[in-house]
């Protein structure tokens, strides 16, 4: 039976259900040592270093996390002997659903396995597997696949592979069960943090994100700050909605994000919200190029709308019109709502003149409406049409207003 080292120093032996079945020096760095680390890929690297120097001959490592992400479904964390760092691979929707991931060791351990372990030195019982003739491939000897149980019964996977001759000694397998709790606990408070990271992104941009990681969680906290502002909407949704069936309605407005919304992202914009069929994005003027930038976006987005509608076309759809409203000016950037349900958003005359002008859009018969206050700090008013000025509902002074040149899509 094994022994393990109380506080006293003295050997105890092992009963049911007692850990660690022996107390070692990287299981302390483990626990107390990583909270400098941010990055479970790191804490990966520097642990199988040390097992290596510990005498346990692991040549292979993976750590295989479920994730909540809007493109991915996992991520795998590879590290092999010799590599200063860890490799980083994700999975996109739907490889769950693949015959290679059916039959995978990791899709055994989410089926409830407590344990998957394959001698790769032995090819007697007519093994054909890919992945596993793909590891004797790299000349390892043995696998071992184990959970790890997250709280909620969020169930991640660790693996660790030896390429020693005969594989792993039933030491060295004490020894890496032995690590499977703290690596469980120093794995679930990194994998909490990216998932906060990712779902604050995913909801409300990057920059607000880390605005509301770093503390600005208060009613009212936030800055004034100067930007580009570009507000966006679909027409006719609201008979699209009326006439097409649901997942139809879903599926147009996807693809129309996409396309009006990857390319501001491209450029350094930040979409803020997503209103209906419609948009709101800022484009910081901390950053000198914020106009050309917007400008650049809008034209991307266009030429993207353009190709979408020719699919539209193609399938018998009509094609689908929007219009963009664009200003410049001081905003208040940070939190509005009620004491318990907060929005980080942006407010200020300068929006409502944004939205004032892709309302106009649908009278004047332009996709993309500019001010001039905008147009004189992007020094476009050579590239664009000048339509005079026009009164804006609530607002006191009437705006001149420049448009994209007519070869532009209709509204």
């Amino acid at each position: 039976m094994s022994s393990f080292l109380n506080k006293a120093g003295t050997a105890v032996e092992a009963g049911e259900g007692v850990w660690p079945i022996r107390r070692r020096r990287i299981l302390d760095w483990l626990v107390n040592e990583t909270r400098g680390e941010r990055f479970i890929d790191n804490i990966l690297v520097e642990m199988c270093e040390k097992l290596l120097a510990a005498g346990v001959p692991v040549a292979r490592a993976t750590l295989h996390f479920r994730t909540n992400h809007p493109q991915w479904i996992g991520a795998r964390i590879l590290w092999k002997e010799g590599l200063a760092e860890a490799k980083i691979n994700t999975f996109a929707y739907g490889v769950e659903n693949t015959p290679e991931f059916l039959k995978s060791p990791v899709n055994a351990i989410h089926q409830g396995a407590e344990e998957v372990r394959k001698q790769l030195e032995d090819t007697a019982d007519g093994d054909e597997d890919s992945f596993y003739q793909e590891l004797r491939d790299d000349g390892l000897t043995e696998y071992i696949a184990w959970p790890l149980e997250h709280t909620f019964g969020k169930r991640h996977v660790a693996t660790f592979s030896s390429s020693r001759p005969g594989g792993f000694t039933s030491e060295h397998v004490d020894f890496l069960r032995d690590l499977l709790p703290a690596l469980t606990l120093v794995s679930e408070i990194r994998l909490k943090n990216i998932m906060a990271r990712t779902l604050l992104q995913t909801y409300v941009g990057p920059h607000a994100s880390e605005q509301i990681l770093s503390g600005v969680t208060t009613r009212g906290s936030g800055a004034t700050v100067g930007a580009a502002i570009m507000i966006c909407d679909l027409r006719d949704f609201t008979a699209i909605s009326d006439l097409w069936p649901r997942d139809d309605v879903i599926h147009l407005l996807n693809d129309y994000f996409d396309a009006m919304s990857d390319p501001i992202e491209r450029y350094g914009g930040e979409i803020l919200k997503f209103m209906g069929d419609g948009l709101l994005a800022i484009f910081p003027l901390s950053k000198d190029t914020a106009c050309h930038d917007l400008l650049q976006a809008i034209r991307e987005g266009q030429a993207l709308m353009a190709q979408l509608n020719q699919q539209y076309a193609g399938n018998g759809r009509e094609p689908l019109r929007y219009g963009v409203g664009v200003h410049v000016g001081d905003v208040m950037y940070g939190n509005i709502g009620s004491r318990r349900r907060l929005d980080f958003t942006v407010i200020g005359p300068a929006v409502n003149v944004a939205s004032r002008l892709e309302t106009l859009t649908k009278e004047v018969k332009r996709p993309v409406l500019l001010s001039r206050a905008f147009v004189e700090m992007a020094g476009c008013a050579k590239d664009m049409d000048s339509l005079g000025t026009f009164p804006l509902r609530g607002l006191g002074e009437p705006v001149d207003v420049f448009a994209f040149p007519e070869r532009a899509a209709a509204a």
